[in-house]
């Protein structure tokens, strides 16, 4: 494996990447539906055929991970099982049902002149995708970007560079079994951070966009340095409501499984604020709740004053994606106050009311700018797969072109199609 290598071989190698997918791009780019869904059953059959070489090179990655001292949640984002393979095959399979979006209409309308006009979706033609430590995303990228007509560059994180490898190997199989070439998904093969920066300056104009997967400082990073486009994936401050109106046993189920099911997920509640109406009634049963299965809390002199065992929280708290069972919990006196926490701490991602009351709800829906927003449901369906989208390539909390799951859909642009009889312009 290439791992430190010269710069000048790193900018070659990169633009050699680069000039390879937009080639593999325009094959993609008018591939027939049918065989872009006979690549991803074959992926995912070879996926599952490499279950052993997958959790062999996960294996590697995870003992480096232990011996830098990475966190259990970092870990716990990084770790293949037997299962979690099996449900990178499954992701697979299901963007086989998923639409293809590639020629679909969007509108279409004819002018008074006769002239009829279409507006019809198209790849957006190579696409690179930085991400760190899931390597899952891996065949999710590699997939999603495939349904959508476009190539992909993948850089995925050192951490887990042996188990991203193995996983790209088997998306190879799938390619080749079709004759669909295998230059549409690839890998960057080094560690070499100066690879990014190669992306970063657009591959010699090669690459189109670039949707960048990680922490904050991996993300700031790219959104500061491209020259390409970039479909932002900022933290996850990830917010639960507990309104005057929620329901205590639903508060408890839906704030648990927010915080603990995953707390490794960009879609784990970070921060969840209480009306103060409730706070006494409330509250101490769902901290209880959440500290009987280990998780910190993290408070101001009020939640303490309810609630056992709560470490004073400061500013920082409310600015913090834990990414661990750490919990920051802070009493609002309405609404308003909430959303206000809200919109000074968040980072758009996901956030959620837990309410009895559909107005309140309604409000929250209008008012919190968000791009996922949910009322009475666990935050931890922030994913394109539980929006039955197949899978993602990330959560985007910008505002241009794509916001929230980004999956097929999201991955095209469009173009005009103008038909006329020989009308000329008077």
């Amino acid at each position: 494996m290439l791992d430190k290598v010269e710069m000048s071989d790193v900018a070659s190698l990169m633009a050699d990447i680069g000039r390879r997918a937009r080639a593999a791009g325009r094959v993609l780019a008018v591939a027939p539906t049918d065989a872009k869904n006979l690549a991803l059953k074959e992926m995912a059959k070879a996926v599952r055929a490499a279950t052993p070489q997958i959790l062999e090179g996960n294996a590697k990655d995870v003992e480096a991970m232990k011996a830098n001292g990475q966190t259990a949640a970092f870990l716990d984002r990084g770790t293949l099982t037997d299962e979690r393979i099996e449900a990178v095959a499954k992701a697979l399979e299901d963007i086989v049902g998923l639409d293809d979006p590639v020629g679909s209409v969007i509108a279409a309308w004819e002018r008074p002149n006769g002239l009829k006009i279409e507006r019809v979706r198209t790849p957006l033609g190579v696409i690179g995708v930085i991400y760190e430590s899931r390597p899952n995303v891996t065949a999710d990228a590699g997939a999603l970007c495939l349904k959508a007509g476009n190539a992909v560059v993948l850089r995925g994180g050192s951490d887990t560079i042996h188990s991203n490898k193995a996983i790209h190997a088997a998306l190879q199989v799938g390619l080749k079994a079709v004759g669909l070439p295998e230059n549409a998904i690839q890998i960057v093969p080094v560690t070499d951070r100066a690879a990014v920066g190669e992306m970063l300056k657009g591959l010699d104009g090669n690459l189109d966009v670039i949707v960048p997967r990680g922490g904050k400082s991996l993300v700031g990073r790219v959104q500061t340095e491209a020259r390409v486009p970039v479909f932002a994936h900022l933290e996850g401050l990830v917010h639960i409501f507990v309104d005057k109106a929620a329901d205590l046993d639903k508060a408890v189920d839906i704030v648990v499984n927010s915080k603990l099911r995953r707390t490794g997920i960009c879609g784990a509640l970070e921060t969840l604020l209480v009306h103060e109406d409730v706070a006494a009634t409330h509250l101490p049963v769902i901290v209880k709740a959440l500290q009987e299965k280990g998780c910190e809390i993290r408070g101001e002199d009020e939640v303490a004053s309810l609630c056992n065992n709560v470490v004073t929280a400061t500013d920082d708290d409310w600015a913090t994606e834990y990414l661990d069972k750490i919990l920051s919990v802070k009493v609002v006196g309405s609404l308003d106050d909430a959303i206000d926490h809200i919109a000074t701490w968040g980072s758009n991602h996901t956030d959620c009311i837990i309410t009895e009351d559909n107005a309140a709800a309604e409000t929250f829906f209008q008012q919190v700018d968000s791009a996922i927003v949910l009322h009475n449901a666990s935050t931890q369906f922030a994913d394109g797969g539980e929006f039955g989208m197949g899978a993602e390539i990330g959560i985007a909390t910008g505002r241009m072109h794509a916001r929230g799951p980004v999956g097929v859909e999201q991955l095209t642009s469009f173009k005009y199609r103008v038909r006329g009889e020989g009308q000329t312009r008077p």
